[in-house]
């Protein structure tokens, strides 16, 4: 069961389709706020789901820094 829940791999070198779906996930992958806490919008499973973390890794692999990516969240 640990390698159903385990994070999506990061492939290097990131390609710019990837840099393309990672974005995309990280706009759609937002937390909402519940009174059970923060749950992801897209799945409702508790924020950040494996897509949001998945999207912020391969971001972050790619070089983009954690400013473009908040802002990213932040205009959708």
């Amino acid at each position: 069961m640990s390698v159903v829940l385990a994070d999506f791999p990061v492939l290097t070198p990131v390609t710019d389709e990837d840099v393309l779906v990672a974005a995309l996930a990280v706009r759609v992958h937002v937390p909402e706020h519940w009174p059970q806490g923060p749950l992801c919008r897209s799945e409702r499973v508790p924020y950040p789901c494996r897509l949001a973390r998945w999207g912020r890794a391969t971001l972050a692999a790619a070089g983009l820094p954690d400013e473009a990516m908040a802002a990213g969240t932040a205009a959708s």
